[in-house]
């Protein structure tokens, strides 16, 4: 039902366009070509990117269950992973603006693929240093790309209502990859978990392979001119003196912090009870959730419907803080 309700979002949301004077970039054939290419080429990359990371987010609890790692190990491995990211992953944002989007997304690949390849010639991997890893990875693929994007965006003098649609189509591509990647990972590791476990691994390793090569051939990027010192200057005024940048980074914060608190509760002990089929259940539909919202994002901001952003947020903080809460309060009903 979800999926069906996307695509009918985005169906009625063309025939919307075709039927009144207003018209989404998404639907606007009048791009050039140079920008059709940017923007079929960079979610290819994103599309496989976010395959290789969902193979760890869909399977990674399972493999760790698999190895016999308890459910207090999990926690604290999500928690080691999380705080990689906070202390380390902070500093990657600004050093992919010293050296450049693309040296930092080729990070994130050499990650993947240096986990799956230890995975695939140790038998027991060191929990800490995968989740260490692929934390930090997954810190650069939450900024990284998006900013590459931007960059990428601006360059090539693109409208502002096609940025707006390459940011909904990347976060429909993303879960559509990770829904794709939790079907990858059971076809290839079958019935015969003891024999195919490492499978995903050569999947992750092959997938980084090709990223690797799809960024370097196929990508440009202009070297980095500005110096540390007046990079330095341009951060504390463009972000230290915006009280909306602080406001949105606590906004963000606070909404990411609640997922994570959702997860590292719930996914380690539906895994650790013998349960992981309903988590295999419900992670394609909270993906599912998140495609749905993504495809109808054009109807709010540039489809018939002219909503503020600053005006959505707060309908979207609202909604998100309810559903929250039945969350916390079943939980604690379920804990008692």
């Amino acid at each position: 039902f979800i999926f069906i309700s996307c695509f009918l979002s985005i169906f009625c949301l063309h025939h919307s366009s075709i039927n009144s004077n207003r018209t989404t970039a998404l639907f606007d054939h009048s791009h050039p070509s140079s920008f059709l290419r940017f923007q079929r080429s960079f979610l290819l990359l994103y599309s496989l990117s976010s395959v290789m990371e969902g193979l760890w987010s869909v399977f990674g609890e399972y493999e760790l269950a698999y190895y016999g790692v308890s459910r207090e190990q999990m926690v604290l491995s999500l928690s080691v992973g999380y705080a990689t990211a906070l202390f380390l992953g902070t500093f990657l944002g600004m050093l992919s603006d010293l050296i450049g989007q693309k040296k930092v997304c080729l990070i994130f690949c050499i990650l993947h693929l240096f986990v799956g390849t230890w995975k695939r010639t140790i038998s027991h991997p060191s929990i800490w240093l995968a989740s260490t890893c692929l934390s930090l990875g997954s810190s650069i693929f939450s900024f990284s790309f998006e900013t590459w994007m931007i960059v990428e965006h601006d360059k090539l003098g693109h409208s502002q209502d096609s940025l707006n649609d390459m940011f909904w189509l990347m976060s429909f591509s993303e879960s559509a990859s990770f829904i794709g990647s939790q079907v990858l990972a059971n076809w290839l590791v079958g019935s015969d978990v003891v024999k195919h476990i490492i499978s995903p691994s050569t999947a992750a390793v092959l997938l980084a392979i090709i990223t690797i090569i799809f960024v370097t051939q196929g990508w440009k990027e202009a070297p980095q001119t500005a110096a540390f010192k007046d990079y330095r200057i341009s951060f504390y005024a463009c972000i230290f003196g915006d009280k909306r940048i602080w406001l949105l980074a606590w906004a963000q914060a606070c909404v990411q912090f609640s997922i994570a608190v959702f997860w590292i509760l719930w996914s380690p002990t539906i895994v650790a009870d013998g349960r992981e089929v309903h988590l295999g259940l419900i992670y394609p539909c909270l993906l599912g959730a998140r495609m749905l919202g993504s495809s109808a994002f054009p109807w709010f901001f540039s489809g018939p419907l002219s909503v503020r952003t600053e005006e959505c947020l707060v309908y979207v903080f609202t909604i998100t803080g309810f559903v929250l809460s039945i969350v916390a309060y079943d939980y604690q009903v379920w804990m008692s």
